[in-house]
């Protein structure tokens, strides 16, 4: 009978220690660390249609780019050399609800940081200077957003901000919106829009698959990227900061952003990082 009281209160003891030990702070904000402690592992959130940043490899099965790699050195730098990144596959659409169940400890998505999702979630510092841009077929008369008139039709995908971004750029044009960017290029292709809109680097990756189709006008948002992670996690927030500083000190970043956007024309780490 002992045994079997002191099996019921022993969790309950624990557990109320554990809360009592945050000196007022939530059990939540100390969960993904000892999790990742405890099981070696970061579950990132990562896209797999984004050509360079997360794309779908169909002979190996695994998910690879430029947010793939970095969310490998970010698991290194923060739990060692044996540490484990797992990736889950996330859209821009999804990707949230997928990190407020708990799915995921991160998202590492081309997820540009805004004030709105600030509300929601906290961001680690910016891993990549991004900012809109236009892909539109080679000879297109569309140059920039200032092409963008009445009978026009651009391209955008649900769940990013490029819906808001040219309403306000471009009031006139039609906007569509598909599920993520294979899609939307594909549209493209099809001749259901004059130019698809969304992050440099991400057009990047397109005009790399398709050399018919180029990305034009320069940015005219600015976009920086940020690693999203629930509220209440602060001590993560810092871990990752301190990691994706260290990465860019000691070379990693540069040798990764490289191994992915060096064939792009004018590509500069720099004006990135």
């Amino acid at each position: 009978m002992q045994k079997r009281i002191l099996k019921f209160i022993l969790p309950v003891v624990f557990l109320l220690t554990t809360m009592l030990a945050g000196c007022g702070k939530s059990v939540a904000s100390q969960d993904v660390l000892t999790n990742a402690s405890q099981t070696n592992t970061i579950i990132w959130g990562v896209k797999a249609d984004t050509n360079l940043f997360g794309l779908m490899d169909v002979k190996s099965g695994n998910i690879k780019g430029f947010d793939v790699d970095v969310a490998k050195a970010l698991t290194k730098q923060i739990l060692g050399p044996s540490g484990k990144a797992k990736f889950v596959q996330v859209t821009s659409d999804t990707r949230m609800p997928l990190l407020k169940a708990g799915n995921i400890d991160a998202i590492i998505a081309t997820m540009t940081i805004t004030p709105e999702r600030q509300k929601q979630v906290d961001f680690s510092d910016v891993y990549f200077k991004a900012g809109g841009s236009l892909l539109v077929k080679k000879g297109s008369p569309i140059k920039s957003v200032k092409d963008l008139k009445k009978g026009t039709k651009v391209i955008t995908v649900q769940g990013s901000t490029y819906g808001e971004n040219l309403k306000k750029a471009a009031p006139d044009t039609q906007v569509l919106q598909l599920a993520d960017y294979a899609q939307a290029f594909t549209a493209l292709k099809s001749g259901q829009a004059d130019a698809l809109s969304t992050d440099n680097g991400i057009l990047y990756g397109m005009s790399i698959q398709d050399k018919n189709y180029v990305v034009v006008g320069g940015n005219y948002t600015n976009e920086p990227y940020g690693i999203a992670i629930n509220k209440g996690q602060k001590p993560f927030v810092r871990t990752v900061n301190a990691a994706l500083t260290k990465i860019k000190e000691n070379g990693t970043y540069d040798k990764i952003a490289n191994k992915w956007f060096g064939d792009v024309p004018g590509f500069n780490v720099k004006e990135v990082k």
